[in-house]
């Protein structure tokens, strides 16, 4: 179901001018979130031996995008409640306390404390800047923006590694949390100056507590069943059989609330527009088969293709740059075409191709033809990026643009951390869990052969079904001149 009014373009939506403005305003605050977790994943093995506990460092990480995950849909909601620039003033400032705690922190738990109050505000950051986009732009002429935004992926994706190793290797690691607090004490000022010409789309809402918790306690054992699975416990462990078994009861609890309650916290409308539904699912898989490849792909240069640790970070510039470049000219695309869901399509045809040889023979091919084809990959995939956000947001009026934005990053996320989980699992069969031994160890170069080709056989899985799900979605027309 749509809204019945969405508001007319003419009212709604601020000229080409003043909205750059306020994009550029805004676009620190992307950066700001794109660099959170590059920078502290390069930093890790020097923060595990200064800290001297390698037993807690993967819940830096863990910790982090449990709370991230769980916070995306609430500020989605409070923000058509509240307004964006009330929530995202917020987020801001819980980043920044976060990550003060962090560099304060002279234990591991202190730290994950720390990343998680950091995930808190880091997980509102992304989604209020799409909802912002979308309240100063008609859905045909957001796309046109989406060039702004990806600059600053380009940007974290080349900078932030070699400036979190820089840190890491000359100062004290501590650092790469100090220099947030300039960047989001600029990012606060500029938010607050910037955003108070944002056109005004709130409504009165009430808050469904009951469905929040309810679903927070559902999504928490999932991520930590995806995080621990094959790692921390076996599969079959009766550890992870009653996360999944809790998970389980807690989103049935979650679906009776939704369909009962007056205002539930995803509303019925969302959830039953086939619009939002296929670009929610092409997202989980699409887009998250991409965050789960950049995990993975050193440890396929490294074993596969014989790479060094350094030259293996080729394999991530790759994917991250074609898929940055996919995404700017996709976007830019859409708007030329009325029936606009074939850019997707035909470029994801070109990331399935890419994949095939992969899969069938993933060591048979020099270093630079797997980059080059692993760019392809990227290249195709990137146009989901901005066509996702399009069309979940064309889907529903201003009033509810924040909620939606807000339960697409959710389902992203949960779909990168399902997928991750999918691929470390065929990655680790069979291989010996032995703590603190490298995987190139682990993996011997034959075993590695096998067990690429059946990752990248999977990522063809999750792009099919993506395929799928941009195929049989309904193609609405954007609204906007």
């Amino acid at each position: 179901m749509r809204d019945p009014s969405p508001p007319p373009p003419s009212l709604a939506y601020l000229e080409h001018a003043a909205a750059r403005r306020i994009i550029l305003g805004i676009l620190l605050i992307m950066l700001l979130a794109a660099l959170d977790q590059v920078m502290v994943a390069t930093a890790l093995p020097t923060i595990a031996e200064s800290l001297d506990d390698f037993e807690n460092l993967p819940w830096v990480v863990t910790a982090n995008l449990l709370c991230a995950t769980a916070a995306t849909p609430l500020y989605g909601k409070l923000s058509d409640i509240h307004g964006r620039r009330t929530m995202l003033l917020i987020a801001i400032a819980v980043y920044a306390l976060g990550s003060l705690a962090c560099a304060l922190a002279p234990t591991m738990l202190t730290l994950i404390g720390g990343r998680a109050l950091q995930g808190m505000g880091g997980g509102g950051l992304m989604p209020l800047v799409q909802t912002i986009i979308g309240d100063i732009a008609s859905p045909r002429d957001r796309p046109r923006y989406q060039a702004y935004t990806s600059s600053t992926f380009i940007l974290s994706t080349i900078g932030g590694p070699l400036l979190g190793g820089f840190i890491a290797q000359h100062f004290h690691w501590s650092w790469i949390f100090w220099i947030n607090l300039p960047i989001c004490a600029i990012a606060f000022f500029l938010a607050h100056n910037v955003l108070r010409g944002l056109p005004r789309n709130e409504r009165p809402h009430k808050i469904d507590v009951l469905g929040a918790v309810v679903m927070l306690g559902a999504a928490m054992p999932l991520m930590l069943a995806l995080s621990w699975g094959g790692r921390r416990y076996p599969w079959t462990s009766p550890e992870m059989l009653a996360l999944f078994a809790a998970s389980a009861v807690l989103w049935a609890l979650f679906a009776l609330r939704v369909t009962n309650a007056l205002e539930p916290f995803i509303p019925l409308s969302v959830l039953r527009d086939r619009a939002i539904r296929g670009g929610i699912v092409a997202g989980f898989f699409a887009v998250g088969s991409v965050i789960a490849l950049t995990i993975f792909l050193p440890l396929y240069a490294q074993t596969a293709l014989g790479l060094s640790v350094t030259d293996s970070a080729w394999s991530i510039a790759a994917l991250q740059g074609g898929a940055t470049i996919g995404s700017i000219f996709g976007a830019r695309l859409l708007i030329r075409f009325t029936h606009y869901k074939r850019v997707p399509l035909a470029a994801m045809c070109v990331s399935l191709a890419a994949l095939v040889p992969l899969a069938l023979a993933p060591a048979a091919f020099s270093p630079l033809t797997a980059v080059a084809l692993v760019t392809l990959v990227g290249l195709g995939v990137g146009p989901m990026f901005p066509f996702t956000v399009v069309v979940v947001q064309n889907a529903v009026g201003q009033h509810q643009l924040g909620v939606a934005t807000g339960a697409m990053n959710f389902f992203r996320t949960l779909g990168s951390a399902f997928i991750v989980a999918v691929f470390g699992a065929i990655v680790l069969a069979g291989t010996p869990a032995t703590r603190g031994v490298p995987g190139s160890a682990m993996l011997p170069a034959g075993q590695a052969a096998d067990a690429f080709g059946l990752v990248f056989a999977a990522a063809i899985l999750c792009l099919a079904i993506g395929f799928a799900a941009t195929l049989a979605l309904d193609e609405r027309p954007l609204r906007g001149a």
